[in-house]
């Protein structure tokens, strides 16, 4: 239908296009907000009623209980949709918090070893290492030395050296192996895909702080 009124006229134009509503930072106009002459509007089941006045189109849609939304402002003339605006705005709401629960957030896993630890026991913490790893954790390694044996770190270093190798598959270094008083400790992330391991190094003892983590004994 054209400005001067009378029946809705079927209008194909924009069939088949997908409507979306701007986000937050740009909230769409609704009802008397649309201060334009015309527009093109699409019905709550998503058919094509095609242009009306504005006026008419507020009218359509609250005869429905509904309201006019303005879902593309920039096309000419601007296209609006009848719609509940308040339901749809509650179920993308919902729909966000829902998506932010499923987002993992990344934590510090500790596994604990020690300078002559048994192979079978090293086979278990490193196969619970590459599972948080794969979850997409990060993991601290921390070899503790007790009474006489701070008289062979060396022992330690060789675990370390073995679990980077044991992983270079599947993580990246964070923080290169450091000694910690009792302890050498190295942090392994999550390999991104695409990313190439670093290069095994020389492991070397670097002074620093302890790292607070959620230990696996």
């Amino acid at each position: 239908m054209d400005g001067s009124g009378g029946a809705a006229t079927h209008d194909s134009h924009g069939e088949g296009n997908a409507i979306s509503i701007p986000g937050k930072s740009q909230e769409p106009r609704v009802n008397e907000r649309i201060r334009i002459p015309q527009v093109r509007v699409i019905g709550d089941d998503g058919s094509q009623i095609g242009i009306l006045t504005t006026r008419e189109a507020i009218a359509m849609a609250q005869a429905k209980g509904l309201d006019l939304v303005e879902v593309a402002p920039t096309a000419r003339p601007p296209v609006c949709k009848i719609m509940d605006y308040g339901k749809f705005k509650y179920e993308q709401n919902r729909a966000a918090k829902a998506a932010k629960k499923k987002q993992h957030q990344m934590q510090l896993k500790e596994v604990k070893m020690r300078p002559k630890i048994e192979d079978h026991d090293y086979d278990f913490k490193v196969k619970h290492a590459r599972t948080f790893l794969e979850q997409r954790d990060k993991v601290k390694f921390t070899v503790t030395f007790r009474g006489r044996e701070m008289a062979h770190q060396e022992l330690g270093y060789k675990i370390i050296e073995q679990v980077l190798q044991d992983l270079a598959d599947v993580a990246v270094v964070e923080q290169s192996p450091r000694a910690e008083g009792r302890t050498v400790s190295l942090v392994l992330s999550p390999k991104a895909q695409q990313q190439a391991a670093r290069p095994a190094h020389k492991v070397g003892a670097e002074k620093g702080p302890a790292d607070g983590a959620a230990p696996l004994s």
